[in-house]
């Protein structure tokens, strides 16, 4: 299995083979980071691209901002923020890679990025954006793994059946890697930072996390509580147990837990509304 682990690395490491962040996100990555960067220059970059343009003024005028009438670029980036405006080009990249593959797979990212959001303002942690993005991106190696190793895949699935075991299990017997880790290595071909990666990589295996280990821990228990609740399709129906160590870097309460699991169902319901409008708004119907 290590043959084909290594066959899986080179098909990852030729970036040409792979799907590719749209230059925006890029830019937009470039000018946040750069402290003489205007916000002007931002919107400009944003309005650039008409599907995010359209996708950032649908968000800021969504009930669940409750602001009322933005019209412009402009103002969306003053009221939502730059880092809601990059998860938010980021989202619209990984929805259209994962709508050609496995849609139940977005359905399940997406909130999984909801929970983490969830998660992390109840437990008043930083860069809530950031943590979101990983949550968003913690599946990703699935879609590569089905698309550049379809027959793979298929006996990955088979599998699963056969054994009645998780797709994690089933990839690490068939390919002698796992989504995780082919996720990392995409993620990393992308130049997002190891904040980002890292949480991929070890979003089943919190305690292997070493600079990112809190982010790593809500990625994983965004993941756990999204499956537990239904939402969307991971490629399983299986529902993990939440890491010992998971739960003590995050230094949760039990009271903690009921108030987001509350506040998830009502997140979830908005987030299915966004997803819809995300797919009517591509095929042409909204």
């Amino acid at each position: 299995m290590t043959a084909r682990r290594d066959e899986i690395l080179e098909i990852i490491r030729d970036t040409r083979s792979l799907p590719t962040l749209p230059g925006v996100v890029n830019k937009l990555q470039a000018l946040s980071e750069n402290r003489k960067s205007t916000i002007e220059e931002m919107a400009r970059l944003v309005s650039s691209d008409q599907i995010l343009c359209a996708r950032v003024l649908r968000l800021v005028n969504s009930p669940s901002y409750g602001f009322y009438r933005v019209s412009t670029i402009t103002n969306a980036l003053i009221l939502l923020g730059v880092n809601v405006i990059k998860s938010l080009a980021l989202s619209s990249s990984i929805f259209e890679i994962m709508e050609k593959s496995i849609l139940g797979l977005w359905e399940h990212s997406l909130g999984a990025g909801v929970a983490a959001n969830v998660i992390a303002r109840r437990l008043k942690l930083p860069e809530v954006e950031e943590i979101s993005t990983a949550a968003l991106l913690h599946d990703i190696g699935k879609v590569i793994i089905k698309e550049k190793c379809p027959g793979d895949f298929e006996q990955v699935e088979s599998l699963m059946k056969a054994r009645d075991v998780t797709m994690l299990e089933a990839e690490r017997e068939v390919l002698g890697t796992d989504h995780a880790e082919v996720g990392e290595w995409l993620v990393r071909s992308w130049y997002l930072p190891d904040k980002l990666s890292e949480p991929v990589a070890c979003h089943h295996d919190v305690a292997r996390a070493e600079a990112h280990q809190v982010k790593t821990a809500v990625v994983h228990l965004a993941d756990v509580l999204v499956k537990a609740s239904g939402f969307g399709f991971s490629g399983d129906e299986f529902v993990p147990r939440i890491q010992p160590v998971a739960w003590e870097r995050l230094q949760m309460t039990d009271a903690d837990l009921a108030a987001i699991v509350e506040e998830l169902e009502d997140k979830l319901v908005e987030a299915k509304n966004f997803s819809l409008e995300i797919q009517s708004a591509d095929d042409g119907t909204a």
